[in-house]
């Protein structure tokens, strides 16, 4: 029997993208099997076992195969990246026994892992198996990833220390050298040494497959086609099979039980709710909270607005279970009784595809993950960028000046957004009639033509599948 051996990061965002990638597979090749590895995950960000139980129970052309612990190494590295691939690495072992295990009752015609999974392609080559990279966010992103080996030749220098302006290929400008993903800055960083070798190893995979489309980012992905991300050698052949995202989240509803944020959304008017939320680690400081509420409440809109807990001194980001946040000590003083009317602030989760499906949201101020960013496409929603971490700010260039569905949250030198931006962003993304909502909507109808029978997405995905059998 036919499998293809499937191997994400263990985070949940990047194991839903994966999943999904599964489905669609057998969705147009079901006489095929799915294998999912799952790595033990290096920090918790939040259990992934409802997720995955819920999609062993209701598809059984899909399995999972659990991989041991290891024991990673004390590390003085501040991202947590440095975890993850630390984990990849050193789970080589395991991942080579599980495909031995697998082929044993099924003939592996591909092995697809998660970009941050690369040092696994040696495991492929060494068992003969074509090994694929499954890059889960932005093509203008993997541009720069695949052009970073050349940066690095070109300077001694950190990037942090250069303070320059980078030329991307396929950007749509020049970007601030601090503007890329924290981990690229500094190259005395063992994060900074583990995205190099990524990097390096990407363009000898078999190909890559983006969760993109070709109408969303023209620019990007004619530059990565055209060879100009990796000048010193050959580029391997790229399938967008994009928008890949998932249209029920399992693991968080409880029964049929709606949930109350989707109650509140039917009593309000069409188009007249703002959605704030800013992914499953994204965390802003108290004061940073106090002035995103002074802000809701200046601007008159109707707001459904997802709060988490302030960062902890030892972490940014959600990288440890978080308790529920106590609202009357994170926000301003009668802040939720002067909004009860036209707001509703959720403890730290809402259903955010429902959401943003739901008639009555018109607008979704966002971190800019690409997930997040994919799932408002698909559901004609324009978007305010405010990146946080990771890739975010690359996607806010491109979301904002190239394809012109985004406004840009301004915020200060120190990355601090004032109450007055808040109040400007959110009234100016509400407006009836704006391009950046025409523009949106006319980019929801290319993703319903991309996945299309005959769409770019369904092609890309069918040179896919037959690249496997030659």
């Amino acid at each position: 029997m036919a499998a293809i051996v499937l191997y994400p990061t263990p985070v949940i965002g990047h194991l839903i993208s994966m999943v999904e990638l599964g489905k669609l597979i057998l969705t147009h090749h079901p006489s095929l099997t799915i294998h999912i590895l799952i790595a033990p995950a290096p920090y918790n960000a939040g259990s992934t076992a409802p997720y995955i139980a819920s999609v062993s129970s209701t598809i059984p052309s899909i399995t999972f195969h659990n991989l041991p612990s290891v024991t990673l190494p004390p590390t003085t590295s501040s991202h947590h990246e440095t975890l993850t691939f630390e984990l990849i690495r050193l789970n080589n072992p395991n991942v080579h026994q599980s495909l031995l295990s697998i082929s044993k009752t099924h003939h592996i015609q591909a092995f697809i892992m998660d970009a941050f999974c690369t040092y696994a392609l040696s495991v492929a080559s060494e068992l003969k198996i074509a090994g694929y990279i499954f890059f889960t966010t932005s093509a203008i992103t993997l541009s720069y990833l695949l052009y970073h080996p050349t940066i690095h030749k070109n300077t001694t220098k950190s990037l942090k220390d250069l303070n320059t302006l980078l030329e991307i290929p396929g950007g749509v400008a020049p970007i601030p050298s601090s503007d890329l993903p924290k981990p690229l800055l500094d190259r005395n960083d063992k994060a900074y040494e583990f995205f190099l070798d990524s990097s390096i190893a990407m363009p000898k995979s078999a190909g890559i497959i983006v969760n993109t489309f070709e109408s969303l980012e023209p620019r990007a992905i004619q530059a990565i086609s055209d060879g100009l991300c990796v000048p010193d050698g050959p580029t391997p052949p790229i399938y967008l099979t994009g928008p890949l995202i998932v249209t029920k989240r399992s693991g968080h509803d409880e029964g049929n039980v709606v949930p109350e944020c989707l109650t509140w959304l039917d009593l309000q008017p069409s188009q007249s709710v703002v959605f704030l939320c800013f992914g499953s680690l994204g965390l802003f400081s108290i004061e940073q909270l106090k002035e995103i509420a002074k802000g809701l409440e200046k601007s008159g809109q109707r707001f459904l607005w997802v709060v988490r807990n302030p960062p902890s001194e030892k972490h940014s980001l959600a990288v440890s279970t978080q308790p529920e946040p106590d609202l009357d000590s994170l926000l301003p003083k009668g802040f939720l009784d002067r909004t009860k009317e036209r707001g509703l602030v959720v403890k730290s989760w809402a259903p955010q595809v429902a959401v943003l499906n739901h008639n009555s949201v018109g607008g979704f101020v966002t971190h800019c993950g690409w997930n997040s960013v994919l799932e408002a496409v698909c559901a004609g929603v324009p978007m305010v960028a405010w990146p946080l971490y990771a890739e975010q700010k690359l996607n806010k260039q491109e979301l904002v000046e190239d394809v012109k569905i985004a406004l840009p949250m301004n915020e200060s030198e120190d990355g601090f957004v004032s109450a007055t931006e808040v109040e400007k962003r959110v009234r100016e993304l509400m407006e009836r009639d704006n391009s950046i909502r025409e523009k949106t909507l006319a980019m929801k109808d290319g993703a319903k033509a991309a996945l299309s029978e005959g769409g770019s997405s369904r092609v890309a995905l069918t040179k896919l599948v037959e690249s496997w059998s030659t």
